[in-house]
């Protein structure tokens, strides 16, 4: 049996990597006395399926996980034992039975829209906004390796500052397969520093849903 959770990851969890993220979903199946299933082979994993990977210090209100069970069991009851074993920072919205064939949920993510709030304030960021909207190409250098950060913005708009002033961005960025874009890098870009913002993951897009500016 094959369910998808949908769910939240709160400031409580801002700082566990991708990888804790992962065993902490393996502890908190086990905790629930769900039957989890594992692959074969000589040295067997847990059948989870995270979504796009959140980078540490992200924050999220719409994340997912594919989890494999060994049995069929209803979906009501599968959820109320996951809710009793959530640790803290975790926040489940939802859970749902998905067909077995699906594909595997990186194949069908195309965006991810994050809200970025700015700690520090940057001097002209309507100007610099405008500049990276109409720029051409935006040579960046991540791991050694040269790419275009330009095609990975499929929109970047400001937002009303929040209610302690903090200047607010919104963007939506590629999350393709091979093709990734980050917003500490358009941070960088706007010429700000990304270890003074706060960045939350509005939402995951599927490729068809995808609307560019």
């Amino acid at each position: 049996m094959r369910i998808r959770i949908y769910f939240a990851k709160t400031e409580a969890m801002r700082f566990t990597s991708h990888l804790d993220l992962h065993r902490t979903w393996e502890r908190t199946i086990r905790r629930s006395g769900l039957p989890l299933a594992y692959t074969l082979g000589f040295r067997p994993h847990p059948r989870i399926n995270l979504g796009s990977a959140l980078p540490l210090g992200f924050t999220s209100q719409d994340e997912v996980v594919d989890v494999w069970l060994e049995t069929e069991i209803p979906i009501d009851e599968i959820e109320s034992a996951l809710r009793r074993a959530v640790p803290p920072g975790i926040d489940i919205d939802g859970v749902e039975g998905i067909d077995e064939r699906a594909p595997a949920l990186q194949s069908i993510l195309g965006a991810s829209e994050y809200q970025v709030t700015l700690l520090e304030p940057l001097r002209d960021l309507d100007e610099q906004v405008r500049q990276i909207l109409e720029a051409e190409s935006l040579p960046r250098q991540r791991r050694g390796k040269d790419y275009d950060l330009r095609p990975l913005i499929y929109d970047l708009s400001r937002l009303p500052d929040d209610p302690d002033g903090h200047q607010r961005l919104i963007i939506l960025l590629s999350s393709r397969e091979n093709a990734t874009g980050r917003p500490e890098e358009v941070i960088l870009a706007l010429g700000g520093d990304p270890a003074t913002a706060r960045v939350h993951r509005t939402r995951l897009v599927v490729q068809p849903e995808i609307v560019t500016a």
